[in-house]
């Protein structure tokens, strides 16, 4: 709060709670000053009011801020707006380079001539380890174990910089591996709803607010907390107290009525919000969930709705507080003060909804009845494409020839078969579709043009082909919170082994909880026995296959798809289903609820009709069919109610920090101020970006003679650009590797070795799916070096063209950027030459994070693109009017691409620097490099 009460409006108010006397900024004063109607405004608006009139009169934020939020309306948005989250939550993918920043930012100031302890979290921070755990061992009882060993095999390094930044900084907190998923555990325990901090005077009581280095950072916003997430540069600033720079935002209204229907689950219904609200175009807005459906849902089902935020395009996803948020917070282990505080803060605050709240004013709105979700899936490679599970057989056979890699063809069209009804399986014989006896042609192929090869397995013959699942895992944030769908699961598996059905063997089955308390009510339901006898065993506690840590598929189906080019599917509960993001060799992913990801495990393949056809039969050869062993809602509501108790919550957090017997037994570091860096580290480096800084702001410079780096098409999105999942042995970064002693079975994954800039630079822009339209239809990190010709990966014509001094511009198409908020996306680019991207549309974190990293984003004027206006990508760019003055936020300027053949092509670009404080970031080289000096030159 600072050394002294700010309090220009005069909003300071008392409230007498348990926890003893404590103030609060009153948003009432400000309508009876005539600045704002309350009751108009979306919740979200008015959390933002709240964050401003607090901090008004600082460093940061005046009066002016505060009225530009209290004026808000639907025909009114955009202004500048310093927001200033109250925490910073991270998981160690994008922490540990987090983390690294910081470390060498402390190196650079002692390189000044500063005080390298002044760089520290001014803002409390909670790392939590759970993106390192990989699926290696599955379907057996010490998995878990196992997946844990080896994971700190892997990633002992990465742990001990997370052990010395725990004691060498402050505001700083680790949640050791094998504890949660980030999300569900700032859901579960860290999100507070309404903090209380001491002031100069006293307590204050405000609402808890957040910037995340995760996307998903959105979950919470289901228990009414307003976060998102940032990328890790603009996570580290806000570390630093340097506040989030916003565009007050739009807010578009979802109004939800009626009640799910039996059958349906909290995973359609977002799978359905998420196609509806990517319909209606939501990026870089708000959208704020809102009417009498509200009531229906549980907490842990808005969560899920809030989870998605990224997926459907916007920076968060809603929930006001209300009673269900109580009964959560009760329900979970919190205080009896703490549910006390945020009731009357919230009330006080105007943030509490009832029933009959007045519905705010939206910029624009849409409505979804409830009660008309269906069990859907979606894929099969993007979260918005949602499919009636009724039409996932059909589906798949109008992807598949787009799916089928170049170089393998699919059989002619064939005749399609009748359809077939439930009835008509009843009291056949042998085996059912896709069996595991002798390559029989079931009844279903008739109509497809699938490929099938015979392998054996387990000294059984089996069937693997176009459609088959390889991969299903109940995994992710998304839905491994939520414990109506994991009861759900349970359930499912319980009749399914009741009914003496079993997975197909050529699936791999994995489950990794969100908490250990989703293991603790799966054992009190009696379910958990069952979901290991189908294969669903616990894994690890991390988001694991969402993220691309499936593992390697057993090595027979590995050669068998590769060799023959067959297009496999994987079905998982998670949020990200983007290409190559699941496994490299599964081209074909799909969402869906943890009971499908059981369901469809047993069927063994995504191309069924699980209306009408048979998931397996009994040992006496009667067929069950999803309707004989789906649970009802009632009965998952019931054994929810039996197992789940608010004393698991507090005995799990309650050792949250301490971690099991491998991180206990990490060496502690010496106490120091600087990290040791160790030369020989193919985990973490002290990175280039603060090395031979000066005090002095540089100069305002255009981009003269720049090539084309990579020609992108539109949808490219942070996985294509960002090293993710597997490091390929061929590859610069596997060549990297090798070249400093790493064998191959020890690359672990590009997401473990974020602290180490050498390995990422090389994995930047060579995801084996992304196609550079400079070459022909050819897919991975390859380019074309001009002006001579050659072939080669993008890393090593960086080299070549950094070498030879000439600066690298990217071309890109519509929403450049989308998916997770990964801050090595942007530093990559700024590390492999590209002084400017131009694109038709950004993604919002992205173009954030190319500011952040001192890359200047660019955009195509309305209509234009690089095919309207014939670029090839071989011309020469000259970008004029950065300097002497700088460009103007939202300004344009003058780009000239000069062919081989020395023909002009002249256009206008628009400045994605959409604030001031973007073009001092971009000055400096960034947001970090910003700070260092302010910090050298005794600023702050």
């Amino acid at each position: 709060m600072g050394d002294a009460i700010r309090d220009p409006f005069g909003a300071l108010r008392t409230l007498d709670l348990n926890e003893g006397a404590t103030s609060y900024y009153d948003l009432r004063v400000l309508e009876e000053q005539g600045l704002v109607e309350l009751d108009k405004l979306p919740f979200s608006i008015r959390i933002l009011l709240e964050n401003v009139l607090r901090h008004a009169g600082g460093e940061y934020v005046n009066e002016e801020h505060v009225k530009a939020v209290a004026s808000w309306s639907p025909t009114n948005s955009g202004a500048d707006v310093p927001f200033m989250p109250s925490r910073v939550v991270l998981q160690d993918f994008t922490g540990v380079p987090a983390v690294v920043d910081l470390a060498a930012m402390r190196n650079g100031l002692e390189a000044m001539g500063g005080d390298p302890q002044r760089i520290n979290p001014v803002v409390p921070a909670d790392l939590v380890i759970d993106h390192s755990v990989q699926v290696d061992y599955f379907r057996r009882p010490d998995a878990f174990q196992l997946n844990v060993e080896r994971e700190f095999e892997r990633n002992r390094e990465r742990y001990a910089l997370l052990r010395w930044a725990q004691k060498a900084f402050e505001n700083f907190s680790v949640v050791p591996p094998g504890t949660g998923i980030v999300h569900q555990v700032n859901l579960e325990y860290l999100a507070s709803v309404m903090h209380r901090r001491p002031g100069p005077e006293g307590h204050v009581a405000f609402p808890d607010t957040l910037v995340g280095t995760d996307s998903h950072t959105t979950m919470v916003n289901g228990l009414g907390v307003v976060g998102w997430g940032v990328g890790g540069i603009e996570a580290e600033a806000v570390l630093l107290g340097q506040p989030y720079y916003m565009l007050l935002p739009e807010v578009v209204g979802m109004k939800l009525h009626g009640q799910l229907p039996e059958g349906a689950t909290a995973t359609d219904l977002v799978l359905r919000a998420t196609e509806l609200l990517r319909n209606h175009g939501v990026v870089g807005r708000f959208v704020e969930f809102y009417g009498a459906g509200l009531s229906n849902l549980s907490l842990p089902d808005k969560a899920t709705l809030a989870n998605m935020a990224p997926e459907y395009g916007a920076t968060i996803g809603l929930f006001p507080v209300d009673r269900e948020t109580l009964r959560y917070l009760e329900g979970t282990g919190r205080s009896p003060d703490l549910v006390e505080r945020v009731e009357k803060v919230s009330r006080a605050l105007h943030l509490f909804r009832e029933d009959d709240t007045p519905d705010p004013e939206f910029t624009s709105t849409l409505e979804l009845d409830l009660s008309t979700i269906v069990p859907s899936l979606a894929g099969p490679k993007r979260p918005q494409d949602r499919i009636d599970m009724a039409r996932i057989r059909q589906a798949f056979g109008e992807h598949l020839p787009a799916l089928v890699p170049s170089g393998f063809d699919l059989p002619d069209e064939v005749k399609a078969d009748e359809p077939r009804t439930a009835e008509s399986w009843a009291g056949e014989g042998g085996d059912v579709p896709i069996a595991t006896g002798g390559g029989v042609r079931s009844a279903h192929r008739t109509g497809s043009r699938n490929r099938y090869r015979t392998l054996l397995w387990e000294g059984q013959e089996v069937e693997i082909g176009d459609g088959s699942i390889v991969i299903a895992a109940i995994t992710s944030c998304t839905n491994t919170s939520n414990p109506s769908v994991m009861v759900g699961a349970g359930l499912l598996a319980k009749a399914a082994v009741e009914k003496g059905l079993q997975v197909r063997p050529w699936v791999k089955t994995s489950m990794a909880p969100g908490s250990k308390v989703v293991t603790d009510y799966l054992e009190g339901s009696g379910t958990l026995d069952d979901l290991e006898k189908l294969g669903f065993g616990v894994v690890g506690y991390g988001c694991t296959t969402c993220i691309g840590n499936s593992g390697p598929l057993p090595e027979p189906i590995h050669k068998l798809v590769e060799d023959e080019g067959l297009v496999v599917a994987s079905v998982l509960s998670g949020n990200r289903n983007f290409e190559a993001r699941i496994h490299p060799l599964v081209r074909a992913n799909y969402l869906a609820s943890p009971m499908l990801v059981v369901a469809f495990a047993l069927a063994g393949r995504i191309d069924i009709d699980l209306y009408n056809e048979p998931l397996g039969r009994t040992p006496d050869g009667t067929p069950v069919f999803l309707a004989d062993i789906w649970p009802s809602q009632q009965l998952i509501r019931d054994t929810v109610t039996a197992s789940l108790r608010p004393e698991m919550y507090e005995e799990r957090y309650a050792e949250v920090f301490e971690g099991e017997e491998h991180w206990q037994a990490l060496p502690l570091p010496e106490e120091s101020a600087l990290y040791d860096w160790d030369a020989e580290s193919t985990y973490i480096q002290n990175p280039p970006f603060f090395q031979g800084m000066n005090l002095d702001t540089p100069a305002f410079s255009d981009v003269k003679g720049a090539r084309v780096l990579a020609l992108l098409g539109d949808s490219v999105t942070t996985d294509h650009i960002s090293p993710a999942g597997a490091i390929a042995k061929r590859g610069p970064a596997g060549r990297y590797l090798q070249e400093h002693g790493v064998g191959v079975v020890d690359f672990n994954t590009f997401g473990s070795r974020r602290g180490n800039h050498e390995v990422m630079m090389r994995g930047t822009f060579a995801n084996v799916r992304i196609k550079n339209l400079l070459l022909d239809g050819k897919e991975g990190g390859y380019t074309i070096h001009l002006p001579t010709g050659e072939e080669m990966s993008i890393f090593d014509a960086s080299m070549k063209y950094q070498a030879a001094g000439t600066p690298l511009v990217v071309l890109a198409g519509s929403e450049y950027g989308t998916g997770s908020s990964r801050d090595w996306a942007a530093k990559g680019t700024s590390l492999l030459g590209v002084k400017a991207v131009i694109a038709t549309s950004y993604e919002r974190i992205h173009r954030s994070n190319l500011v952040g990293m001192g890359v200047l984003p660019l955009q195509f004027r309305s209509g234009d693109s690089a095919a309207s206006l014939g670029l090839t990508g071989h011309e020469t760019f000259d970008i004029s009017g950065v300097a002497p003055d700088g460009p103007e936020p939202g300004g344009t300027v003058q780009v000239v691409a000069t062919a081989p053949d020395g023909a002009v092509t002249r256009f206008e670009a628009l400045v994605r620097l959409d604030s001031d404080v973007d073009v001092q970031y971009y000055r400096n080289g960034g947001i970090l490099h910003t700070v260092l000096r302010k910090m050298g030159r005794g600023e702050m």
